[in-house]
């Protein structure tokens, strides 16, 4: 047999196989024509359609790294962290770190009520801290440090906010209507030496009427977190703000159910010019019944906060910030807010703080956070 007879005879042998298998040959389904996430710009920017739904969501956080190393009275965190020297024993300051993380998910849809949206976001963090012995003053309700003192270090996770909003109405977690009303005491890292609201989130119902002509108010009902409700009388709070181009007006009031005692504070803001804006806030509570009335967290009766910022740049922003209570607490930051480049920014910042009238201590904080 020859090259040739062999060619001829395989390719008819496939033909034959072929042709026998063509009955029942296997048909491969055409591929499902591919769905893309849709943009949805109705909300800002990041948000799309969840595939199938009417609903936007969007996905964003931050990671960011804070340092800080100063007196035991330098503010942010207690920055002047204390450890034992492992050679001679001797207390001694060292540097305070702390990695954080907040993941965050929003949701809105239109519903013939409003806008129907969520909140959530997540946190976790890993940082050195301080522990020993404390003692709380009777008179002005601070915590102070006792001779034992030594550094630790915390790795934990926790819920940030969870809300739920339909139109003006709002129930869910978040930070209470006291601090977020009126705004934050300005950029610093260091703005709460001087609490100017609770500390911490707690769970509320809230609704915001928005006149939309710049005018807005605000009435709330919060369980709190220190002063936590032991009746079924909540804590009643209240609001209202005017804002236009050149700044704006808020001031807040809240009842504490548990010590009958209240709290308010009002503030303005005034835009100079493009660059440079500043602003002043006060507050003022009462304290008959107790000292640990979570609305006045200050010390004394009244407190003021003030400041200012100057865009130096498209990427550097300078603040300057000082506040002071009655009972002669003193705290002052200044630092830059530098963008090296979209989504990560630097934020190097020098703090004084003095205690009552007493104690002082200078200290530095640095941060990196890049937010997505």
């Amino acid at each position: 047999m020859n090259i040739k007879s062999l060619l001829f005879g395989s390719a008819a042998a496939l033909v034959a196989v072929s042709g026998a298998r063509a009955a029942d040959a296997v048909v491969v389904a055409e591929p499902e024509p591919a769905e893309y996430v849709k943009i949805c710009d109705v909300y800002g920017a990041g948000y799309f359609y969840i595939p199938g739904t009417e609903t936007c969501m969007r996905i964003g956080g931050y990671v960011r790294y804070t340092a800080g190393v100063g007196s035991e009275f330098a503010g942010y965190g207690n920055n002047g962290k204390w450890v034992q020297d492992r050679r001679t024993g001797k207390w001694q300051g060292t540097w305070s770190k702390e990695t954080k993380i907040e993941l965050t998910v929003d949701t809105g849809q239109e519903t013939e009520y409003g806008t129907l949206s969520t909140h959530i976001a997540i946190d976790a963090s890993n940082g050195t801290g301080r522990n020993g012995l404390y003692s709380l003053d009777p008179k002005t309700g601070f915590i102070e440090l006792a001779d034992g003192r030594y550094a630790t270090t915390s790795n934990s996770a926790w819920l940030g906010s969870a809300y739920i909003k339909l139109g003006g109405l709002m129930i869910g977690y978040a930070d209470s209507i006291f601090a977020d009303w009126t705004g934050y005491a300005g950029a610093a890292i260091n703005n709460s030496f001087i609490q100017y609201g609770d500390a911490a989130n707690t769970n509320q119902i809230s609704y915001t009427f928005d006149a939309g002509n710049g005018f807005s108010a605000i009435v709330g009902f919060e369980q709190g977190y220190g002063d936590i409700i032991d009746s079924y009388v909540p804590h009643v709070l209240a609001g209202a703000k005017f804002t236009q181009g050149w700044g704006g007006i808020s001031a807040v009031a809240a009842y504490n159910s548990v010590y009958e005692e209240w709290a308010a504070k009002a503030r303005l803001d005034v835009n100079v010019n493009e660059q440079f804006s500043l602003f002043v806030m006060g507050g003022y509570g009462t304290d008959d019944h107790s000292k640990t009335n979570d609305y006045k967290p200050w010390g004394g009766n009244w407190a003021v906060w003030g400041g200012g910022s100057f865009k130096a740049n498209e990427k550097a922003t300078i603040y300057a910030e000082a506040s002071y209570d009655e009972n002669k607490d003193v705290a002052a930051s200044f630092g830059v807010a530098y963008n090296l480049v979209p989504g990560f920014l630097i934020k190097p910042e020098v703090n004084y703080t003095k205690v009552g009238g007493g104690e002082d201590g200078w200290g530095g904080v640095i941060r990196f956070q890049r937010n997505f």
